[in-house]
């Protein structure tokens, strides 16, 4: 960690989030003073020790009232967006969060003199996807470049790391169910992307190494389909699990159940969203516009998955070390 700031304020919204914290540190480590904006500062007293005394500190922004995205940017020397949910919850919703939010904090950026943010979105963003999540993203994506056209967009195909929000839910799953779910026949395509990765990408676009106006897509070392996912997470807890094969149109009805349970465990709108592939295009590759055209190699999902994901062995933690 460095010890010397390098004088530059950056405000990062969503720096609570799975993708946030590790972005937060990366920029701390950087020398960059970091203004964390999050809906609650009182539960993310946790990034300050990422930092040097008073390099870190939250503030109380919500992206559904304006006034306090506008506090948060006020001196500002960048501006990142990390914010962002999987499924809508009370009154926040796609609409409110991934497409008003964006459109928010440019104008915010914009009005506080900065030509250009650094705005992080999905792979799968688009405005004519029958996924509403999708949609939202595109739509957030348009008010960015609408309100600042210098902006960088950074679409990451699913994230892993100790906190995601996928390989955790599986390997729970798999500590108790007698089979997990293969929807539609567990044969869409992820690149799953190393969640430190993501943040030195986003923190090389603040450090002004990626091209202004560009949209990046930052994908994983490898191309696995949903079912070659399970089975990696399997083998690196010590379960056996069979895979039960669920077509589409089962799984969303399911999904229209589940939706309604505490923390969603599935719902329709994320079975919308495994009809189509999560992979980097062909397009970004020949561009450069990906991990590996800024320099970074990414990391596998054997190297990283064994350091958080021996606690759903049967012996967790403590099994970390014997023979499978």
């Amino acid at each position: 960690m460095t010890s010397v700031y390098n004088g530059k304020l950056v405000t990062v919204f969503g720096a609570s989030g799975f993708i946030g914290r590790h972005l937060v540190q990366a920029l701390a480590r950087r020398g960059y003073r970091v203004r964390a904006a999050v809906r609650r500062p009182d539960l993310a007293e946790y990034l300050q020790p990422m930092g040097m005394p008073g390099q870190v500190m939250p503030i109380q922004a919500n992206l559904r009232y304006r006034w306090s995205v506008e506090r948060a940017v006020q001196g500002a020397d960048a501006v990142v967006n990390c914010v962002g949910i999987l499924a809508p919850s009370g009154k926040q919703s796609f609409d409110a969060v991934q497409a008003f939010g964006p459109r928010a904090i440019a104008e915010a950026a914009r009005a506080a003199g900065l030509s250009a943010i650094t705005h992080v979105s999905a792979i799968g963003a688009d405005a004519a996807s029958p996924s509403a999540y999708a949609r939202s993203k595109a739509e957030g994506e348009a008010a960015v470049r609408e309100t600042l056209p210098d902006s960088v967009i950074l679409r990451p195909s699913i994230v892993f790391g100790p906190e995601d929000d996928f390989f955790n839910k599986f390997a729970g799953m798999a500590r108790i169910a007698p089979a997990l779910p293969l929807i539609g026949g567990g044969e869409t395509r992820f690149q799953p992307v190393y969640v430190c990765d993501v943040a030195e990408a986003i923190a090389k676009a603040v450090d002004g190494d990626l091209k202004a106006g560009a949209t990046y897509e930052l994908g994983g070392a490898e191309v696995l389909s949903f079912k070659e996912c399970l089975e990696i997470m399997l083998h690196v807890t010590r379960r056996k699990r069979p895979l039960l094969p669920i077509p589409f149109e089962v799984a969303t009805v399911m999904g229209k159940i589940m939706q309604l349970l505490p923390g969603a465990p599935l719902t329709a709108d994320q079975v919308a969203l495994l009809k189509s592939d999560n992979v980097v295009s062909e397009e970004k590759i020949k561009e450069g516009l990906t991990l590996q055209g800024l320099g970074i190699e990414p990391r596998t999902l054997a190297a990283i998955l064994p350091t958080y994901l021996d606690r759903f062995r049967e012996h967790g933690q403590y099994d970390a070390h014997r023979l499978a």
